[in-house]
């Protein structure tokens, strides 16, 4: 018996051993196709590297990384896929920024006229006010706000909005139209326009006849001055 038991034992190993031999040769294949499938999927990423393709490539990238984690491709993918997903997110939010802006040229009272456009964020849809820049041939340039719907804005004379660019509080002087357009135009429109430029949250607090007391928010960072033509004053 005593010699059975040794016998057993090393049977046992055997045994063991040629289990884990076995099981090390069904992960070595798997192990190469998805290395091989890694791969492949790695020169496509690179492909849209080179073609700019930023979007699909940081897709992509997360998904070598995240199914194929112990593979080269994933180490190889590692190196850049931070950056281009940070400049990705970038450029996405500066695209949107500046899509928020409407740049025309068009005929305007027998004149011409430029405008930038850009609508509120909030309040939106209906309750929606424009803030519109504008160069007229005749009238010059004038910078005012403008009610997409209701009946515009309550302003006795000359009333003081207050204001934040980028949170920084500030005062705008304006008034209404006498015309009666729903509108509130800005008295020192150099000064808005100067400080706009290096604004990318603008805050102006109005009261409108249909709300009552409303703060605007517009998001100006995507303004391009290039974009609003100057207009060459009319001949007389």
């Amino acid at each position: 018996m005593r010699r059975i038991a040794p016998l057993f034992a090393v049977l046992v190993l055997a045994a063991c051993s040629s289990s884990q031999d076995q099981q090390a040769a069904q992960q070595a294949p798997a192990a190469n196709t998805q290395a091989d499938e890694a791969a492949k999927k790695l020169e496509t990423y690179q492909q849209l590297l080179k073609l700019h393709n930023d979007g699909p490539a940081v897709q992509l990238g997360h998904e070598i990384v995240d199914r194929y984690p112990d593979t080269p491709a994933a180490v190889e993918v590692k190196k850049t896929l931070d950056d281009v997903e940070k400049n990705y997110k970038e450029t996405t939010e500066k695209n949107r920024l500046a899509a928020m802006w409407l740049y025309q040229v068009s005929p305007m009272q027998g004149g011409t006229q430029s405008t930038a456009t850009i609508q509120s964020s909030r309040p939106s849809g209906e309750e929606a006010v424009r803030l519109i820049l504008r160069r007229h041939t005749d009238w010059g340039q004038s910078v005012f706000l403008y009610a997409v719907a209701g009946k515009g804005f309550v302003c006795k004379g000359d009333c003081s909005l207050k204001a934040t660019f980028d949170g920084k509080a500030k005062i705008i002087k304006a008034f209404r139209p006498p015309t009666g357009e729903p509108a509130l135009l800005f008295r020192n429109d150099a000064q808005f326009l100067k400080d706009l430029a290096k604004t990318k949250r603008l805050t102006i607090d109005v009261v409108t006849i249909s709300r009552g007391e409303t703060t605007l928010t517009f998001e100006t960072g995507g303004f391009d001055d290039s974009k609003w033509q100057p207009l060459a004053k009319k001949k007389k």
